[in-house]
């Protein structure tokens, strides 16, 4: 496992040579309704990125490519979702991440002839390589980060661990298991979601305080009324619950639901 392993050239199960022994990724930064990409030494324009090592997962692959190309700096990038592209047994996963602004970033290999922030509507109107043109229109669609809503009564509920003996502590519990949960698979139209988590808490459990990583929400009333209001101010977001009747009033607002048995099976005991 060493740095460089995936350095070649491939054949998929369709028959297409594809560079990347162990696949590929690329990154995708977001800003200001602008998205980064690279001019390639082939005049094309594209994503930073390229092959990853038998040894990285996909957000390490991304970053690294992306730092080695160009001068982009990870940690002005918080990536908030991952698509991925079968080719029967050869992968190539685009990273998105979000910026808080369009910062600079130069060439910094012969690999790149430029970079630029380009506007979103703007990007059919460059010269594209061809496989990031075919994907565009799916990119297109994941450039806004996933909000997920969670009904923490409700999921505490569905884990028989003892939770109604100290419901404040159970709510914690859960706060803290979100916040160390490291992908969400599901969550359209990501492949895997790394969503912002809003946990909305209730009665016993209102002294649960917020992370960096969740944010929590305490109901003043019912907490069922709170997590409606949650998700209209959050279209499209997703709403963990099993309660029949708030399923049916997130829906109402534009949200899509997702069952607590689906989180609990992700979430670290």
């Amino acid at each position: 496992m060493t740095r460089g392993d995936g350095d070649r050239m491939v054949v998929c199960g369709l028959g297409h040579e594809h560079w990347g022994e162990h696949g590929a990724a690329g990154l995708l930064p977001v800003a200001e309704d602008h998205v980064l990409l690279q001019q390639r030494a082939d005049g094309t324009w594209g994503m930073l990125g390229g092959a990853r090592d038998s040894h990285e997962d996909t957000i390490t692959a991304a970053l690294r490519e992306a730092s080695e190309e160009s001068t982009l700096d990870p940690d002005l990038v918080d990536p908030i979702g991952v698509t991925v592209e079968d080719h029967d047994g050869w992968t190539y996963s685009t990273v998105i991440a979000w910026a808080d602004s369009r910062f600079p970033v130069e060439p910094a290999s012969a690999e790149t002839i430029d970079t630029a922030w380009v506007p979103v509507g703007a990007v059919t109107d460059l010269d594209l390589f061809a496989p990031f043109a075919a994907n565009w229109t799916r990119l297109r669609d994941c450039l806004e980060p996933v909000v997920l809503v969670v009904d923490c009564a409700n999921v505490m509920g569905s884990r028989p661990d003892g939770w109604w003996r100290d419901r404040a502590g159970a709510a914690v519990r859960l706060r803290d298991r979100l916040g160390a949960t490291e992908e969400f698979p599901g969550l359209g139209p990501f492949d895997i979601a790394y969503p912002d988590i809003i946990l909305v808490v209730e009665g016993q459990a209102r002294r649960t305080r917020s992370t960096d990583i969740v944010e929590v929400v305490s109901a003043a009333g019912e907490g069922d009324d709170t997590i409606v209001e949650v998700a209209a101010e959050n279209p499209g977001c997703f709403v963990v619950t099993a309660d029949r009747e708030l399923r049916r009033r997130c829906v109402a607002v534009g949200a899509e639901i997702m069952g607590p048995g689906w989180l609990q099976d992700l979430m670290p005991d």
